[in-house]
């Protein structure tokens, strides 16, 4: 009997003379309550997951740093090999510099992480899972999954191999906006069938909102990050797409794309429009580094009606009323239950088998393969000026 159970026990009074089997009864029963009351709090007391932090480049890493301390996972190692950027985050969360190692081999070697994390560049990501998925370690990386169609595939035939949990983080697929927009809108047939999803992501652009210079450097490389805002923010859309559409590839794909501030970013696109053809429906993705302010929205328009994911916590829901009528109701939402309230929770409760991933979820693998697929045919789109089709 686990030691919380005992000293429980050992609180009970002793059964009273010529009374044993009623006073056994009252016994058993208040352990049963102490056992229903303890449960969650008995399971929520589990070792943290060792995590080791592949990067510190992307500012997306501010994310596990802040999380750590929910006690989901424990940062065991992180690879860096500049030093500037490691005494500036050390100087921010006050972490051991024992921990800091200039390679990810020599940080396994010496750490043992059950997961890695990558917040890195996007090219790097192939490499990661190269190393990872031989030893058995599962890897998360930052959203999108891969450079190319290619890059995705070498990682995903890497982890089915070697049996580890491949996923994708993006900031939206904790918004319990998105979340509840799918439930009104696959599981309660709220406004009919989907006919046109509208996602618009993006912000000022990366120099205007001043982020870190190794961030900037590698942002704005079309090698390193795939393309500019096309892969930056229209990742969000195809990922929110895929998901609503059950996992199916799209049809079609038309992208256009403008470099708007050359000053800014010389060498990627700056501004991008992508069109998604279904048997079905369409989607129109606006990634952009000219929105005057940051967005991350989700529009879904049905046969009756439409609903509106603002942003993370504000969703709003119009019935048609007449030609152009509507009634509206809007509402603001707590954040979702965890452990799907946070990435690196989430990963810890995956690794450990506690919740599973549908091919189909924002996280998936599979998904992810066709956002990539996806962005090259975006890209590929715009190149050229044509409409690929997707196989």
């Amino acid at each position: 009997m686990p030691k919380l159970l005992l000293f429980f026990r050992d609180l009970l009074p002793s059964a009273p003379a010529g009374h044993p089997t009623s006073h056994s009864v009252g016994r058993m029963a208040w352990l049963l309550t102490v056992l229903l009351l303890a449960g969650p709090s008995l399971n929520a007391q589990v070792d943290p997951l060792p995590v080791g932090v592949a990067g510190l480049t992307h500012s997306h890493v501010h994310g596990i740093f802040n999380s750590e301390g929910r006690g989901d996972i424990e940062i065991v190692g992180i690879v860096e090999d500049n030093d500037t950027l490691v005494e500036r985050y050390r100087q921010q969360y006050g972490f051991d510099p024992a921990l800091v190692y200039p390679t990810l081999e020599a940080m396994v070697a010496a750490r043992q992480p059950a997961a890695v994390a990558a917040f890195g560049n996007i090219f790097d990501h192939l490499s990661i899972v190269e190393f990872c998925a031989p030893r058995g370690i599962h890897v998360m990386v930052e959203k999108p999954l891969a450079v190319s169609a290619d890059h995705a595939r070498r990682m995903a035939e890497l982890a089915r191999t070697h049996g580890i949990h491949l996923l994708t983080n993006y900031e939206t697929t904790w918004y319990p906006t998105n979340h509840e927009a799918y439930a009104l809108v696959k599981k309660e047939g709220r406004i009919g069938d989907i006919r046109k999803v509208i996602v618009r992501d993006g912000h000022r652009g990366p120099k205007k909102i001043s982020v870190g210079p190794e961030f900037l450097e590698w942002l704005t490389d079309p090698e390193l990050n795939g393309a500019g805002a096309l892969t930056d923010f229209g990742c969000y859309g195809a990922n929110l797409m895929t998901w609503l559409m059950d996992g199916r590839r799209p049809l079609t794909v038309t992208a256009v794309t403008q470099q708007l501030q050359a000053e800014n970013n010389p060498e990627v696109e700056d501004e991008a429009i992508i069109i998604l053809t279904y048997p079905d429906a369409v989607a129109l993705l606006q990634p952009s580094w000219n929105w005057p302010m940051g967005r991350k929205d989700l529009e879904i328009y049905g046969l009756t009606g439409a609903v509106y994911a603002d942003n993370g916590r504000d969703l709003r829901v119009r019935m048609a009323e007449g030609y152009d009528g509507f009634e509206e109701e809007s509402v603001h939402l707590d954040p979702r239950p965890a452990p799907y309230d946070d990435p690196f929770a989430f990963l810890a409760a995956v690794v450990r088998g506690d919740i599973s991933v549908d091919p189909t979820d924002l996280s998936a693998l599979e998904n992810n393969l066709t956002v990539v697929d996806i962005l090259d045919a975006a890209k590929q789109s715009a190149a050229s000026g044509r409409t690929v089709v997707l196989e």
